[in-house]
């Protein structure tokens, strides 16, 4: 009996000190039950008040959690090119923290021209990993907003003018980000194709474009992707701003394409509470406060979804049910986020990191002309290199926007190219041009004096001087992410080169014959000189190794393979919202009239020859493409046909080359493009090796959107399968036939 009374005692101070032992574990904090069921646990044990405040933020950059349930805050993070420094709680300042200096990737522009599933996996899975270490569960990124006109000022962060290629390239993006356990908030849904008139402009598109162009990247990134997150935009759409759009949130991103993760408003983009209650929207962030700068100690009981929502639940006016539907969705990014224990540590600021990022800038760089062969620089023939321009020492991780960002360090092009040559060279540097001297963003500092006092004239003159002598120049200018160029807020003025550089150039050009002009931007930019240069690069945004990675490039220890993702015309007019009027419209209303046409399938339609066309980049090997081949004539609606074509590196050099593939419609009952990019494949050969290319064509490749009936039809009819090395350079033909 004394033993029995002994253990019955240990028992209950067992339970009395180890409670959990006893009890059941509640469903929402066990992982082994389906995400569904801990959801609508944790739901049932949740307050009125509790529901309400995670449906908004409680900071500039966080939304509370349930901290009596153990469900955690959700802490957000500007994307999507590398991790935001730490800001005050309420304030824009910087924390001033000392260990949240990022490596910095290139931009999406960048990543979009590497034409590389690939590529975009490793970029996804390093920014992730660096988002994992700092705590984040969502990252404000990828962008895959269509590259509409050239003047857009946040053209840098996207992927591109094509849906086909921003789609492949989303999807990878988005799982590498995920595995992580980090959603990928994908953005700017929808139509944010400017930045002019962003906070109030009704964009007015006819339902083909939307669908054919506008809405595929998005729908990629939430079926194939499956993205734990999408943000809504700034504009109106339907008179309706799409941070509350029932058309795009509800009919398509939840009806139509079954998304069932949660949609965060931008910041700043909330305007209704009815609307934000019952068209779409789970998140609140940056409202009141006006997303920008104007604050009080109790913004965010003020925000829309907060106490406004709160005093319509409680009056009965809303029923509950609109909140709980809110918070399924976040605790459903929740639990797969930061309340999943199986998610990796990450890592932050690691050198692997900075090496992925210089691979993928190289992936991305364009070589845009190269005449006579002047690149790549033999170094051990070569004496002297000018530098020319003040893009070649400007950092460019600081500004832009939203995506600016605090480095851990940035390589310089002018840094770059004299790690990449030995000490027998002499690698000169001249300013040739003075931009915006302003090294700062949002209390973020480059440290650098780029102040200059001399004259434009004097400037010309001394790089001129230095210029007759040298064996290669090197001018590195195009744009920044100062204001009205390649940054949030206002778009371009003109398509022409800032601060005087088009003098600077001409005046190089006649000075010595090997000038190479390295553009770094994220838009396209007239080139008047192009025919006086002989060697072009497009070297983008491309982050803390910016330097090394061109480097590489120019010296030929790096093969450049990038493809533009976006056409260059050779001036505004060639771009169709610009020959139609109507860019950027005005405060109220822009309307697209140029349609599904826009990029390539505007100067096809137009026959109008670009500066550069999309799919477009130079290599320092050759490729000879042989006859393409399809496995029959005529293809059922059910059916698919494959085409193939040998390629074949007929160079001196390994090198690789993206193989395009486009389909054309002959004839339809509505109006369709001459071509459009249905498939591309990155192959790399060795010297004299061979590889066949294949891409299946089945009847999602063959359709359209018909508006008429609202459905995606395959007309039967005559087509042909386009295989090209650009959007112009085409290199076989072969017809076929839907049955």
């Amino acid at each position: 009996m004394l033993k029995l009374i002994k253990k019955i005692r240990m028992a209950s101070l067992f339970a009395l000190f180890v409670p959990c032992a006893m009890a059941q574990t509640p469903v929402y904090l066990d992982e082994t039950k389906p995400i569904e069921q801990r959801i609508e646990d944790a739901l049932s044990r949740m307050t009125l008040e509790e529901k309400v405040a995670m449906c908004h933020a409680q900071s500039k950059f966080s939304s509370p959690g349930v901290a009596r349930l153990g469900i955690p805050e959700n802490w957000t993070t500007d994307g999507p090119h590398g991790i935001r420094p730490e800001v005050l709680w309420d304030q824009w300042d910087q924390a001033a923290w000392t260990n949240d200096s990022c490596i910095a990737f290139p931009a999406l522009t960048c990543l979009a021209a590497s034409w590389s599933p690939e590529i975009s996996l490793l970029y996804g899975k390093s920014i992730g990993e660096e988002a994992r270490y700092r705590n984040k569960n969502i990252l404000l990124g990828p962008g895959v907003n269509i590259y509409r006109s050239p003047l857009n000022g946040r053209n840098f962060e996207y992927m591109g003018e094509d849906p086909y290629l921003a789609s492949k390239m989303v999807v990878p993006y988005i799982q590498g980000v995920q595995a992580n356990g980090v959603a990928a908030c994908v953005k700017h849904f929808a139509l944010n194709n400017q930045e002019a008139y962003r906070h109030t402009v009704d964009v007015k598109v006819d339902d083909r474009a939307l669908y054919e162009i506008y809405l595929p990247a998005f729908k990629a990134a939430v079926q194939e992707g499956e993205a734990w997150a999408i943000m809504g935009a700034y504009n109106r759409y339907k008179g309706e701003w799409c941070c509350h759009n029932q058309y795009l949130l509800n009919d398509i991103l939840r009806d139509e394409w079954g998304f069932d993760g949660v949609v965060v408003s931008d910041w700043g983009g909330v305007n209704d509470t009815k609307q934000s209650i019952y068209n779409g929207l789970d998140m609140e962030f940056g409202t009141w406060t006006d997303g920008l700068s104007e604050g009080v100690s109790n913004a965010y009981d003020n925000y829309f979804l907060a106490n406004p929502f709160l005093e319509l639940l409680k009056s009965g006016e809303v029923p509950e049910e609109e909140v709980n539907k809110k918070v399924r969705n976040i605790l459903r990014m929740i639990f797969r986020t930061n309340m999943n224990t199986k998610r990796p540590w990450g890592s932050f600021g690691t050198e692997e990191h900075a090496l992925a990022g210089r691979r993928i800038a190289q992936e991305g760089i364009v070589l845009l002309q190269n005449k006579n062969k002047v690149l790549p620089i033999n170094v051990n023939a070569t004496r002297k290199i000018l530098v020319v321009g003040e893009n070649a020492i400007k950092m460019m991780t600081v500004g832009g926007g939203s995506s600016s960002l605090k480095a851990k360090y940035e390589i310089s092009p002018l840094d770059g190219i004299r790690n990449y040559v030995s000490e027998t060279v002499n690698v000169a540097y001249a300013r040739g041009y003075v931009g915006d001297t302003d090294g700062s963003y949002n209390g973020v500092t480059s440290g650098q004096d780029l102040s200059e006092n001399r004259p434009a004239d004097v400037l010309i003159r001394e790089a001129v001087d230095m210029a007759r002598d040298a064996d290669v120049v090197v001018f590195v200018g195009g744009l920044n992410k100062s204001d009205f160029q390649d940054c949030e807020g206002n778009d371009r003025k003109a398509l022409e080169l800032p601060y005087g550089q088009n003098e600077v150039i001409e005046a190089l050009a006649a000075a010595n014959p090997n000038v190479v002009v390295v553009i770094v931007s994220g838009n396209a930019v007239a080139m008047p000189w192009v025919n006086k240069v002989p060697a072009i690069v497009e070297a983008w945004y491309s982050g803390t190794e910016a330097g090394n990675a061109l480097a590489s490039i120019l010296v030929g220890e790096v093969n450049p393979s990038g493809k533009l993702p976006f056409t260059f015309p050779v001036r505004l007019q060639d771009n169709g919202a610009h020959a139609l009027g109507e860019f950027p419209g005005t405060e109220d209303s822009v309307t697209y009239h140029e349609s599904i046409f826009v990029g390539y399938r505007w100067t096809d339609k137009e026959n109008i020859k670009p500066l550069f066309p999309f799919g477009h980049g130079l290599s320092y090997t050759t490729f000879e493409y042989g006859k393409p081949s399809i496995t029959a004539k005529t293809m059922g609606a059910n059916e698919k046909l494959v085409v193939t074509v040998p390629v074949k590196n007929t160079g001196s050099r390994e090198g690789a080359e993206v193989v395009q593939f486009y389909i054309s419609d002959k004839k339809s009952s509505l109006p369709r493009p001459v071509k459009e990019l249905k498939g591309f494949e990155k192959v790399r050969l060795n010297p004299g090796e061979e590889k066949v290319v294949s891409f299946t064509i089945d009847k999602e490749a063959l359709s359209f959107y018909d508006d008429r009936i609202r459905e995606w039809v395959a007309e039967p009819g005559k087509f042909e399968a386009i295989i090209g090395a650009s959007a112009t350079d085409i290199k076989g033909r072969l017809p076929f036939e839907l049955k």
